[in-house]
């Protein structure tokens, strides 16, 4: 297995990583990162077999497991509830939990407040030049998620930057400042929510906190920390990921001059070639629970891989010409919801949010160009961009 070295912190590869990925492939399919000391996989045949292999997953072996500090020990007391980074069995029963009030019914209830959204957004655009990501990117989904959570909608600049405090906990470069800022935000989101729960549990309403306190199965119900953790996760996991990617998908957009695949007959299809092509998470991780040969390299109980999605996403034994942005490409699996157990819970509100704003957006604003050369964030594992500044006609 080969050595490769590229700071994720460099600002070439911050803006475009994909070269680097490109040339890791040709080293087979595994390499080790060195900055990291990472194995870590572009393949998306390897990808996709350890991300359903049950003999890999997110919670690291008991004798691998990390010595936590004392100052973060408030952040990773949310994670220790995470279905994100638990497994089986603990894993199965608060997803199978979790779901039972997450259903598709309720998601696919939120169109026409995701149509309304898009379009109060629109009207509130100021005139002239604008950032499309803070006018409408970031406030989209957080609302959407406000308003399912039953949180009032005043507390949105609090989950914002709440969720921006702890998702720098997963970034390159992470300092004791961004840990000292996570744990500021862990611990006042915890304690919002602790209180939230509890009128809810005296006052139910119709909202998804309500629905969750009710879950059932087999006498069995959430507690509330894992209830506080739950709802920490839908908001960071699937805001962050959605602000990124409408973000990265306007850019792509405009870039290609492909507006008119927004069109209802083509715009899921669309909407899976923005996810594909230049996806929010480009790194995820896995522990081995046991020696296990994947394509010819063997990992050993305690190994942790890096599971490159956005490499995946355009490997050429996939995807026909995989740097091009084809919105009439034919829609295949992709990973970057993942796949297997951990398969992303929101990745269905995440598509309709896509799906629902996108073409409202350029429905209203046809004329709508770019004002600036975008640039990303220094953000890896995450890949958004700075701002992205528009003009309109």
């Amino acid at each position: 297995m080969d050595t490769l070295h590229q700071s994720p912190t460099d600002p070439a590869f911050v803006q475009d990583p994909y070269p680097f990925y490109d040339r890791a492939r040709t080293h087979g399919p595994f390499f080790h990162w060195a900055e990291y000391a990472l194995t870590c996989t572009p393949n998306a045949a390897a990808v996709n077999a350890i991300l359903r292999d049950r003999r890999f997953g997110r919670e690291a072996p008991p004798e691998c497991a990390p010595v936590i500090p004392d100052h973060l020990r408030p952040f990773y007391a949310v994670e220790a509830h995470s279905m994100l980074e638990l497994e089986p069995p603990r894993h199965t029963r608060l997803r199978s939990l979790v779901l039972r009030a997450f259903t598709s019914r309720r998601i696919a209830a939120l169109e026409p407040e995701i149509c309304q959204l898009s379009h109060d957004l629109i009207d509130a655009i100021p005139a002239g030049d604008f950032d499309l990501l803070t006018h409408f990117g970031q406030k989209l989904p957080v609302i959407i998620i406000a308003r399912l959570l039953g949180v009032p909608e005043s507390m949105s600049d609090d989950l914002l930057r709440w969720s921006n405090a702890m998702v720098g906990m997963y970034m390159a470069g992470r300092t004791r400042e961004t840990e000292d800022r996570a744990v500021t935000a862990a611990t006042e989101f915890v304690a919002f929510l602790r209180g939230y729960v509890e009128a809810r549990r005296t006052d139910p309403r119709d909202d998804l906190i309500t629905h969750l306190i009710a879950a059932e199965q087999d006498g069995d119900r959430l507690t509330t920390d894992e209830l506080i953790t739950t709802c920490i996760l839908l908001l960071n996991a699937g805001h962050e990921a959605t602000v990124h990617t409408i973000g990265n998908g306007v850019k792509t957009l405009l870039e290609t001059q492909t507006q008119a695949a927004l069109s209802p007959d083509s715009i899921e299809a669309t909407v899976e070639e923005i996810l594909r092509f230049d996806p929010a998470l480009h790194l995820f991780t896995r522990w081995a629970y046991e020696e296990i040969e994947v394509m010819g390299h063997r990992f050993q109980r305690g190994d942790q891989v890096g599971l490159l999605l956005a490499a995946a996403n355009r490997d050429p034994g996939v995807w026909e010409d995989p740097a091009a942005f084809r919105p009439t490409r034919l829609v295949k699996p992709n990973a970057t919801f993942g796949a297997g157990l951990h398969f992303c819970v929101g990745a269905p509100l995440a598509r309709l949010e896509l799906q629902v704003a996108l073409p409202i957006l350029f429905q209203r604003l046809p004329g709508l160009r770019l004002a600036e050369a975008p640039t990303y964030a220094d953000v890896y594992h995450f890949h958004g961009l700075k701002r992205l500044r528009v003009a309109r006609d």
